[in-house]
């Protein structure tokens, strides 16, 4: 059952914000999407992970209205992208990984500009203007040009200048790139709050540690297609590797340890022993209940498990040549 990290399980599963069924996108003899299916719940974040130049931000042009499908059929707010463009836009913001404020004038001038955009009134859009400024922590720069900004303050004035519309569903398409640490974690915070308030995200993204940390279900895109999809942990799971690496400082304790756990792989230089393991407490009790009866200790222990690297790199191969 689709569920948002930042909210309560339901009884009943959200309706999809986003969906698609066979979408196709070929740029001449380039092949970029062929045949993807999306089911994206209300209220949730969604991550679409891929190297570079894998149709990710063509995924994201397509079901914002900004380029048309090849083939295959998709529905944004409940709206065919296709045949309903207006009522798709109506209900959706898009942040791309490449500001796209207006840096020779001040932020509030940018906020009321895209106020009047979405036909707002003077006073609606004033007071609007004026909250977004102050939830984004940009009270105080908004008087100054925005050439000025930070490169964090540029991205959560051009999130903000997004939400002026009220929007149902954002697409983020890489929303943190060349971002401090710091930054990036207040964009996540950010993002959370979003959800929080019932807003689908629709995120891109190279970073992994932001698709495990905010993602309530991550898709992996390569040669055109979805290789995976699941929460990070279903992901996790998938991927072999997982181990349970013992460190000895003592010769005759490594020997000990090697002929009690037979199926580990030894490194004798390092006197470190490998067991596969999928890291669950019970291959755990039964690595230490073997030592134990080998009255041997280990100097250290380390559990493995496959993290969102493990699985990235074992179901995406680097593309010839960059399509965006």
């Amino acid at each position: 059952m689709p569920m948002s990290k930042n909210g309560e399980g339901g009884a009943l599963p959200a309706p999809p914000a986003v969906s698609a069924v066979g979408l196709r996108k070929a740029y001449g003899d380039k092949t970029v999407l062929d045949g993807i299916d999306l089911h994206i719940p209300e209220g949730s974040v969604f991550a679409l992970l891929g190297p570079n130049g894998a149709g990710k931000t063509t995924a994201v042009k397509i079901l914002s209205t900004l380029i048309r499908a090849d083939g295959g059929q998709a529905q944004v707010a409940g709206h065919d992208v296709a045949t309903a463009p207006d009522g798709v836009r109506a209900a959706i913001g898009v942040t791309g990984q490449f500001s796209a404020v207006d840096g020779l004038i001040t932020g509030e001038e940018n906020m009321r500009l895209v106020a009047d955009l979405n036909h707002l009134s003077r006073s609606e859009g004033r007071r609007a203007a004026a909250e977004l400024l102050e939830r984004f922590d940009l009270v105080e720069a908004a008087g100054k040009p925005v050439q000025s900004y930070s490169g964090g303050m540029k991205r959560r004035l051009d999130l903000a200048m997004t939400l002026m519309g009220g929007p149902r569903i954002i697409f983020l398409d890489e929303p943190t790139t060349g971002l401090d640490p710091r930054s990036r974690h207040s964009m996540w915070g950010v993002i959370r709050e979003l959800v929080a308030g019932g807003v689908t995200v629709f995120l891109t993204t190279q970073y992994l540690d932001e698709a495990d940390e905010l993602a309530d279900r991550i898709a992996v895109l390569n040669d055109g297609g979805i290789a995976a999809e699941g929460s990070a942990e279903e992901l996790k799971r998938m991927i072999p590797g997982g181990h349970i690496s013992l460190r000895f400082t003592d010769p005759a304790a490594y020997r000990s340890a090697a002929t009690v756990l037979r199926g580990a792989t030894p490194d004798d230089e390092a006197l470190v022993l490998q067991v596969p393991s999928d890291g669950g407490q019970r291959e755990l009790r039964v690595i230490l209940d073997g030592l134990d009866s080998a009255g041997v200790e280990a100097d250290e222990l380390t559990v493995h498990t496959p993290d969102l690297d493990d699985v990235f790199f074992a179901l995406t191969s680097r593309p010839e040549e960059a399509v965006r």
